[in-house]
């Protein structure tokens, strides 16, 4: 039976704060960022098997986050925050899912989440937390938008859910109606399931329509209310430890400053960069399979070293110099084995280079904010659509030759304490299942042949 659940206690951030009244120097806070996320990555990798196997709720995995201070990463810098760029956050979503991609999806999907009130809130108008130095009076929170980037950091939520309108076959979707009194606001009704992080959030950023028809307003809610009951998605067979789930919301209150930002339900009156919402949490979970495609290929490379690794040289300190011609201990020299290796090798390298590309293209259109046009998110659709197609297709096919490759190869073998290089096969197939290749080649070609633009939709 499900029960409403309460969001444990995080251990405080280690990462140091800048010096009060002083802006933070972003160029500095960038090159924190890869050292922070290079010392997560490996601590991750170190029982990324064990903790697969056990399939348990992500709580430690969160805990792990916050201490480092990555779900802060992607907010405007501050006295007291240290924020970077969409680039930075792309590059961390991709290393952490090369250690565990359960936490990179955590991760992607908490970036694209936190930016929810600069995507549907009202244009130009530049959201900010309060000023406690700065007196206010009655309904003052109701006329102020939430800036919910900068909320995030300072309260050190971990944001999950999604704002995309529900498909027609998964039913109605959640729906909101007037509350009652002076006060305002709504009340929240609904079931619907999340891919990530449900179990653990903090806060659910969900999409909802009053009264089931019309514009869909994004909401902001607390998961420890009275009236929100998670059920765990517990028989995945790829990314375990996402924290995906079903939530019920049972008359759950939303006061009218939760309210981040609307969609309306016309197309046409949807702001191009409103639409970029989808398109980021795409190519953030495209650095997700990026990542899984790099992690299987790293630790299957150290295996096939390990394994091809022969004695040492009998004549030991008088054996054969590393100059006279002779193979290095380890190099491999099995032909099939070279040719495989350069095959996924530069699958990967392939995928990369068209991630890079989508990741500068949606870079330049988020900084672009409401200028952008709808040639310019046109372009950087194609450019996503396009990385999402080749990435998908190379984490699959590189995780499962990399199954063929080390099957019976000593250390391999996840039951003698090996990395278990299914778990990379399953996590591929999990995340890229909910997405029709064909569909996305369609409007690429669509694009490329005829200069059409892909519709203007939230459908992620």
């Amino acid at each position: 039976m499900s029960t409403p659940r309460k969001s444990p206690k995080r251990p405080a951030v280690r990462t140091a704060s800048a010096p009060a009244g002083r802006a933070v120097d972003r160029p500095a806070d960038d090159e924190i960022w890869p050292r922070v996320t290079r010392e997560l990555a490996d601590d991750l990798a170190v029982d990324a098997l064990a903790r697969d196997r056990a399939g348990k709720a992500p709580f430690d995995e969160v805990a792990r986050l916050q201490e480092a201070g990555l779900p802060a990463l992607l907010t405007a810098p501050g006295p007291s925050r240290r924020g970077a760029d969409w680039r930075a956050a792309c590059a961390v979503v991709r290393e952490i899912s090369a250690a565990d991609s359960s936490v990179g999806e955590l991760l992607a999907h908490h970036y694209a989440l936190s930016w929810s009130s600069r995507f549907f809130g009202p244009a130009h108008e530049a959201p900010a937390p309060r000023d406690p130095s700065t007196p206010e009076g009655p309904g003052a929170a109701r006329r102020r938008p939430l800036a919910l980037d900068v909320c995030t950091a300072e309260e050190r939520w971990l944001l999950a859910g999604g704002v995309e309108p529900p498909r027609p076959a998964t039913g109605p979707g959640l729906v909101l109606t007037p509350a009652e009194g002076s006060g305002g606001g709504w009340i929240l009704d609904g079931r619907r399931a999340f891919a990530s992080g449900v179990t653990v959030a903090d806060r659910l950023v969900v999409g909802a329509r009053p009264g089931g028809t019309g514009d869909l307003l994004v909401v902001l809610v607390d998961p420890a209310h009275p009236g929100v009951f998670t059920d765990a998605g517990t028989d995945r067979v790829g990314q375990r430890l996402a924290g995906a789930g079903t939530v019920t919301f049972d008359h759950v209150p939303v006061p009218p400053e939760h309210v981040l930002g609307v969609l309306p339900h016309d197309e046409h009156a949807v702001a191009p960069f409103t639409t970029l919402a989808p398109l980021a949490l795409r190519l953030l979970l495209t650095q997700v399979g990026l990542g899984i495609a790099e992690g299987a290929l790293a630790e299957a490379r150290d295996i096939s070293r390990a394994d091809q690794a022969g004695p040492a040289p009998a004549g030991g300190a008088d054996g054969p110099a590393a100059g006279d011609g002779a193979a290095p201990a380890g190099a491999g020299d099995d032909p099939y084995l070279l040719l495989v290796y350069g095959e996924l090798a530069t699958a990967a390298h392939a995928a990369a280079a068209v991630v890079e590309r989508a990741t500068d293209a949606l870079s330049r259109g988020l900084h672009a904010e409401w200028s952008l046009t709808p040639e310019e998110r046109a372009d950087i659709s194609v450019l996503v659509a396009a990385a999402e197609t080749v990435t998908g297709r190379a984490a699959v096919h590189i995780t499962t030759r990399i199954l063929e490759l080390v099957d019976g190869t000593a250390g391999a073998d996840s039951r003698a304490g090996g990395p278990g290089f299914d778990r990379f096969w399953r996590n591929a197939r999990a995340l890229t299942a909910p997405t029709r290749a064909d569909h996305r080649l369609r409007d690429i070609g669509d694009h490329y042949l005829n200069g059409t633009h892909a519709r203007l939709t939230l459908l992620a």
